[in-house]
């Protein structure tokens, strides 16, 4: 076998071990609202506090994103996010609040196949807020690529998921995502799961309203509360949707937010972009068998010349 050949299938095996750690200790609590992490990596989890805090529910967590996500965790960010954090966001848009034994949802985000966003969402146990809606939020928000995986341990509505999502991105980028931009996308998915609560409107229903509603206000590139709100009262009826007063006002002022920051949606789009782009979005074994076909079709044409010139 030829000496290079034999030298490279060493180096490979050296590389592994280097770089394939025995287990993970990076595990941080968002209690601080800070953001300390510097290790960038294209897989990030965010456990709720519930769900780290019980062993069997982490490991029923960790299976569902083995097995559906194909990545090795044991190099994946991880981070928890709290009772305090979730109720940061949702005391002001649906005046919920929860404790530290109500925070199941998890969320698992891979931007190492640089793809457009897809989003699945475990429906064994998620109940009320489905892939499209959590899809919809974060491209209003500039997140429009990788791959996001949401499940919990026992059922869940889902609603406090998304700050789990974001947490993650931010954990994978190194990159905080803009508050502005966080409460818009937590006012869609609130607003979505109450229009479900207050009507007979299926969850595809609701996202049609949803997504249609954004595209034409989008489309007249209007932040103006009453055009939206009579755009709201069109597309609620081309769709037979019969929706309260309290839930207009609700969707007009989250479609509003959502609209108004998209300059910075834009920015943040651009850098999710640039992060997917670079050289720590891709795994080192896709790095090491990049390197491997290079030399490999090096090393044959020069065993081909070899045999040329014989």
């Amino acid at each position: 076998m030829n000496g290079k050949i034999i030298g490279l299938l060493i180096l490979i095996i050296v590389a592994i071990g280097l770089f394939v750690p025995i287990s993970s200790t990076n595990v941080q609590s968002t209690n601080s609202g800070s953001n300390n992490n510097t290790l960038e990596n294209p897989v990030a989890i965010t456990y709720g506090e519930t769900t780290f805090n019980n062993n069997n529910y982490k490991s029923v967590v960790d299976n569902y994103f083995q097995s559906n996500g194909q990545v090795n965790l044991e190099n994946a960010n991880k981070t928890v996010i709290t009772a305090y954090d979730v109720n940061k966001i949702s005391r002001d848009i649906s005046q919920r609040t929860y404790n530290e034994n109500q925070i199941l949802s998890c969320a698992m985000v891979d931007l190492s196949k640089n793809n457009d966003l897809t989003v699945d969402v475990d429906k064994s146990t998620i109940t009320t807020v489905t892939a499209e809606m959590y899809k919809s939020a974060l491209s209003s928000s500039g997140i429009t690529k990788g791959h996001v995986i949401v499940t919990s341990p026992t059922t869940a509505t889902g609603e406090s998921a998304l700050a789990g999502v974001m947490k993650s991105y931010e954990t994978a980028t190194g990159t905080e995502i803009p508050e502005d931009l966080k409460n818009a996308a937590n006012k869609e998915i609130y607003t979505q799961s109450e229009i479900l609560e207050d009507t007979n409107a299926s969850q595809e229903d609701v996202e049609k309203l949803i997504n249609q509603t954004k595209e034409e206000v989008a489309k007249q590139n209007t932040t103006d509360q009453q055009t939206i709100i009579t755009i709201i009262n069109n597309v609620a009826s081309n769709n037979n949707i019969n929706l309260t007063q309290n839930n207009i006002n609700n969707l007009a002022d989250s479609i509003e937010k959502t609209q108004s920051v998209q300059d910075q949606a834009a920015e943040y789009k651009n850098q999710i972009s640039q992060y997917a782009n670079s050289p720590q979005a891709k795994s080192i074994f896709d790095q090491l068998m990049s390197y491997v076909q290079s030399f490999m079709n090096g090393n044959s044409i020069n065993i081909n010349n070899n045999v040329n010139t014989k």
